[in-house]
């Protein structure tokens, strides 16, 4: 597996994969990343997409699967299919069989609180939710256009252990430019790491025709419920340590216009066969905060 953004996914994977007696390597875009990968037994290469060195994409081709999670760029859009006919040259005689693009439910814009599936019409509404729609076409030819296996992963929020509600009310930390746009939504789609995982696996051995997929649980609660649930786990395992922890109220918004979509995982589960180890946030928190020692050091 050659995995192109060795970001929290793309290190959970590998951990994974390296279980199994798979040979993983990835890429990082700094010199510390780099150090601290390599820290954790694995091989990286440092990569600037911009500019990538013929060497790195030359070491692509002898992996039998590659998995993509560098997100777009605003102004430059997918930046390692500015050099699509050089990846395709690179990968044309290559050893590829598989290829995976990591994009996200955001493509399908804002749709009133309605179910939606893969046939659903996409209609982002951020630039970068159009950039993410645009490299998915990209990718999803590049695949096909090589013979091999391509599959797109419309992903939800990715959560897991050291990032979750639970971590973020713990550790106090601001919320992120995406945790921000998700405070006023009705309905939130996200997945643990651990169901990507099995999702990306069974993708690998269940050879499929079908090129997209929406990865999500079965549970679209908003925001707001999920951090109380969160709350309310901590007050359970560490009672008087909840000041140290952010109100989920101090959160979150009331907004007029908080119906989004319900994002559906029918086709993961019918023509994947997966069936998910965390189909809500509860189950999913729940295993975080059993793994976790008490992480407070300040007085009740």
């Amino acid at each position: 597996m050659f995995i192109l953004g060795m970001g929290f996914f793309g290190q959970f994977l590998a951990q994974s994969l390296k279980k199994e007696g798979w040979v993983v390597t990835g890429t990082c875009t700094s010199k510390t990343k780099k150090k601290q990968l390599e820290e954790k037994g694995f091989h990286v290469y440092l990569l600037d997409a911009n500019q990538p060195e013929l060497s790195t994409l030359n070491a692509m081709k002898y992996y039998t699967h590659l998995l993509v999670t560098i997100p777009p760029v605003v102004c430059v859009g997918d930046p390692m299919l500015q050099h699509g006919e050089l990846l395709r040259s690179t990968l044309l005689d290559g050893n590829l069989q598989w290829l995976c693009y990591l994009s996200s439910t955001g493509v399908y814009g804002h749709c009133g609180g309605a179910w939606v599936d893969e046939d659903y019409p996409t209609n982002p509404t951020s630039e970068l939710a159009k950039l993410r729609l645009d490299a998915e076409e990209g990718w999803l030819n590049l695949g096909q256009g090589l013979g091999f296996s391509t599959q797109v992963f419309r992903l939800g929020g990715i959560y897991g252990p050291g990032r979750s509600a639970v971590d973020t009310i713990i550790k106090q930390e601001p919320p992120s430019e995406g945790q921000k746009m998700r405070k006023s939504r009705q309905y939130t789609a996200r997945v643990h790491v651990e169901d990507i995982c099995q999702a990306l696996k069974a993708s690998i051995y269940t050879p499929s025709s079908r090129g997209i997929y929406n990865i999500v649980d079965d549970d679209p609660a908003p925001r707001e419920e999920v951090f109380t649930y969160a709350e309310d786990l901590i007050k359970k395992k560490w009672p008087g340590r909840t000041k140290c922890s952010s109100n989920s109220a101090s959160l979150t918004k009331k907004n007029e216009s908080r119906g989004d979509k319900r994002v559906s995982n029918m086709r993961m589960k019918r023509e994947l066969g997966v069936r998910l180890l965390h189909p809500s946030y509860r189950s999913g928190l729940l295993s975080i905060i059993d793994q976790m020692e008490n992480p407070f050091h300040c007085s009740p």
